[in-house]
């Protein structure tokens, strides 16, 4: 399937950069498909910046202020939204300079990021992963976007709170229909794991 996505990207129309996000449940395969996708790319001569969304986590104070059982604060307060925009999306929209930063927070060591930006060649097209792509607020930055289905089950540490927070997602934004492209079932290459 990722040779199918990697042609419907190249034929987009022509941009001095492309943005792709690859979204779905957690636990649906979304890292492994966009590593996948950017191979495919790669393989084509096309170059590629990967990233995710992980790289843009709220800090856990912001993370939790709803409790950290909340899945309403597991959806709206996990990532920094404008500095994904401003760091990562925005530089490599039409007007963009190609000037970008993947990373600016670490939820694991739960600390700030600081690399100084890297620069993307034109014709350059950004892979991005992660949950909750579809949002309203990022929809449309995207010049094709893929939604996958649930490929595993949730981790059991965070189930009802990821569960019930993915619900809250698809409820108000429906990914499903905003999307590119829909795939179904994909088995997960390794274990999913929610950031608390």
């Amino acid at each position: 399937m990722t040779a199918e996505v990697a042609d419907a990207i190249v034929e987009l129309p022509a941009a001095r950069f492309h943005r792709v996000a690859v979204d779905g449940v957690l636990g649906a395969g979304m890292v492994h498909f966009a590593d996948e996708l950017a191979a495919e790319l790669s393989g084509r001569g096309t170059p590629v910046v990967r990233a995710s969304v992980d790289g843009f986590h709220n800090p856990a104070r912001t993370r939790h202020r709803r409790g950290r059982d909340s899945p309403e604060g597991f959806y709206r307060d996990s990532f920094d939204y404008g500095r994904f925009i401003r760091l990562l999306l925005d530089p490599f929209g039409p007007e963009g300079s190609g000037s970008y930063v993947q990373q600016v927070y670490d939820a694991r060591r739960e600390r700030e990021v600081r690399r100084p930006p890297a620069l993307a060649e034109p014709g350059t097209v950004l892979v991005v992963d992660g949950i909750f792509l579809h949002r309203d607020e990022l929809v449309r930055f995207w010049d094709y976007t893929v939604w996958l289905e649930s490929g595993g089950s949730l981790p059991t540490d965070h189930g009802r709170r990821v569960a019930e927070g993915q619900r809250l997602y698809q409820h108000e934004c429906d990914p499903r229909t905003r999307a590119g492209t829909v795939i179904g079932d994909r088995e997960p290459r390794t274990p999913p794991i929610a950031i608390g």
